[in-house]
C-alpha cells in the first residue's frame, strides 16, 4: 500500500479522551493527516482490537492507513495496514512475515548505530526521535535536535519521519533536515479543535513543499 508520511498522527488515550479517540480522529483526517498510529500501552488486546475497527471503519474510506504500534495480534485481527516496532518490540522480520508483503512496517530509531544496522528488507520508513524531550514516553531515548535527526535523515536509506515533541512551529526545521514527514501527538490530540490543528499543520507542510519546488 502506498502512504504519505507528510502528516502523521500518533493517538494518545489520555489526551484523546475529552475530544474522543474516533472523532478526533475523524476530525484530523478531515484536516490533512495523512497517516494514523493507534498508541496504547496500557490498553488490553481486546480494547485496542475494537479502536482499531472502529478507526479503521474511519480511514479505509478515506485511503489513510491505519498503522497499530507494537501489538502485532491488535494488526492481525483489526485489518490494519501495518505496524510501527520500537527497539524492544516485535522484530521488522516477525512483523512483515505475519502481516504479508503489502503491510507498513516502521521501526522506532533513536541512535546512529540503531539506524546502521537496522534490517532493511521488510522495513517501509523509520521514526527518526525524539527530536526533542516529549511527557508522552517517559523513557525516551536522548533527544536528538535537529542537527542529529539531519544527520539520521542523510543516513537512512529508507522514508522518515520525525517524531517527538514536535509542533506546526517546527515544519520548516523539520523540512530542511530532509525527513520526509512530521509525527505528532499533543500538537493534535487534546486540542480544542483537532481539525484545526491537523489543518495548520498540512497546510504548513504543503507550503514548504511549494518553496522548495520553486512554486513561490
Amino acid at each position: 500500500m502506498r502512504f504519505d508520511l507528510s502528516v502523521y498522527l500518533v493517538t494518545d488515550a489520555t489526551l484523546c479522551q475529552p475530544y474522543g479517540l474516533e472523532r478526533t480522529v475523524e476530525d484530523a483526517v478531515a484536516g490533512g493527516v495523512t497517516m494514523v498510529q493507534l498508541r496504547d500501552k496500557h490498553a488490553s488486546e481486546t480494547t485496542m482490537i475494537e479502536q482499531a475497527k472502529r478507526l479503521n471503519a474511519i480511514l479505509k474510506p478515506k485511503n489513510v492507513p491505519l498503522i497499530i504500534n507494537d501489538r502485532l495480534n491488535v494488526a492481525l485481527a483489526s485489518g490494519a495496514e501495518g505496524l510501527h516496532v520500537g527497539q524492544s518490540d516485535t522484530t521488522v522480520r516477525e512483523a512483515r512475515d505475519a502481516l504479508g508483503p503489502n503491510a507498513i512496517i516502521g521501526l522506532s530509531i533513536n541512535t546512529l548505530e540503531q539506524l546502521n544496522s537496522m534490517p532493511l528488507e521488510g522495513l517501509d520508513y523509520v521514526g527518526l526521535g525524539p527530536v526533542f524531550a516529549t511527557t508522552s514516553k517517559q523513557d525516551h531515548a536522548t533527544p536528538l535536535g535537529f542537527d542529529g535527526l539531519a544527520t539520521l535523515v542523510e543516513v537512512s536509506a529508507v522514508p522518515s519521519v520525525a517524531i517527538g515533541g514536535l509542533k506546526a512551529q517546527h515544519i520548516d526545521a523539520v523540512k530542511r533536515s530532509g525527513a520526509h514527514g512530521i509525527a505528532v501527538i499533543s500538537a493534535i490530540c487534546g486540542q480544542a479543535s483537532p481539525q484545526n490543528a491537523a489543518k495548520e499543520l498540512a497546510m504548513r507542510w504543503r507550503q514548504r513543499e511549494v518553496m522548495r519546488s520553486g512554486g513561490v
